[in-house]
């Protein structure tokens, strides 16, 4: 009684189906910056309950923006990321939110180049950048 072997060259099946590429590791800031000029103005030349409701509709207006952003993301339409992600740029701006603002821009240049894996990185960088920051802006408003 005669058994055949059937055997596998793994090597062969495990080789890489392209040349190597350089790989980057990117790594997430520490403290996300946030310039806290522009809340101290607000505070300071406002009310502290208009400052905060300011303060409350930019945010709200940015998670409004961040929802458009996913919803365009995940349809392939990078024409509609454009306007979204450039009110996130100015309206960010009015509150000092550094690293959301430097995101949403960097959102708009993927977009821009067509670049669906770049834009989900950045994208989901832009949504820790703002998670982060709404934090910040709420522990500064509370320490004055």
């Amino acid at each position: 009684m005669s058994m055949e072997h059937n055997h596998t060259q793994f090597a062969a099946l495990t080789a890489p189906a392209r040349p190597s590429a350089t790989v980057t590791h990117l790594r997430c800031r520490e403290v996300m910056r946030l310039d806290y000029e522009p809340v101290e103005h607000i505070f300071a030349s406002k009310g502290a309950h208009e400052a905060e409701e300011m303060v409350c509709r930019v945010l709200e207006d940015i998670a409004y923006k961040l929802d458009a952003l996913q919803c365009a993301n995940a349809a392939h339409s990078f024409d509609a990321i454009l306007k979204p992600a450039r009110r996130i740029v100015t309206v960010g701006t009015q509150i000092g939110l550094t690293d959301v603002i430097e995101a949403a821009a960097h959102v708009t240049h993927c977009a821009k180049q067509g670049d669906g894996v770049a834009l989900s990185a950045t994208l989901a960088r832009l949504e820790r950048a703002f998670d982060v920051a709404v934090t910040q802006v709420w522990r500064y408003r509370e320490g004055h």
